[in-house]
């Protein structure tokens, strides 16, 4: 006997009996999938049931895209470009690495290359390992 499982209330079957959670295997599938979890956001006041749901399916289509439509992984100048947006920094917030806005602005349109030292110092400012910001190209 599995321990730390509470019997589920008669709603969380009744979406489960709704839409049985399974493996997504194809687009149709995952339309399906998303088009539930959209039904059950748009309703106001979730209940914990729903959260748990809305978990399950989150998982079904988490693991779908990974397999089917993995997110390119951006690398060197674009991972750059992807956290300054992300959090929202100018070129002037980078010169503390680059030493000066013009360099900031030659490495950001690739007229520059990244120095190994740069790579470092990117690495300590993002918190992110050195080798992602090494180009791939």
């Amino acid at each position: 006997m599995t321990t730390g499982l509470k019997n589920p209330s008669s709603y969380y079957l009744q979406l489960i009996n709704t839409f049985p959670p399974r493996p997504i295997n194809n687009e149709a599938e995952l339309l399906a999938t998303q088009e539930q979890i959209d039904a059950i956001i748009d309703k106001q006041n979730l209940t914990q049931d729903d959260k748990d749901y809305l978990k399950v399916l989150g998982t079904l289509v988490y693991e779908y895209e990974q397999k089917y439509e993995p997110m390119p992984v951006p690398q060197g100048i674009e991972l750059i470009q992807a956290l300054m947006t992300e959090e929202n920094l100018q070129p002037c917030d980078l010169i503390s690495i680059f030493g000066d806005e013009p360099t900031v602005t030659k490495v950001l349109e690739k007229k520059q290359e990244i120095t190994a030292k740069q790579i470092q110092k990117l690495s300590e400012f993002f918190h992110i390992s050195p080798i992602m910001f090494l180009s791939s190209e």
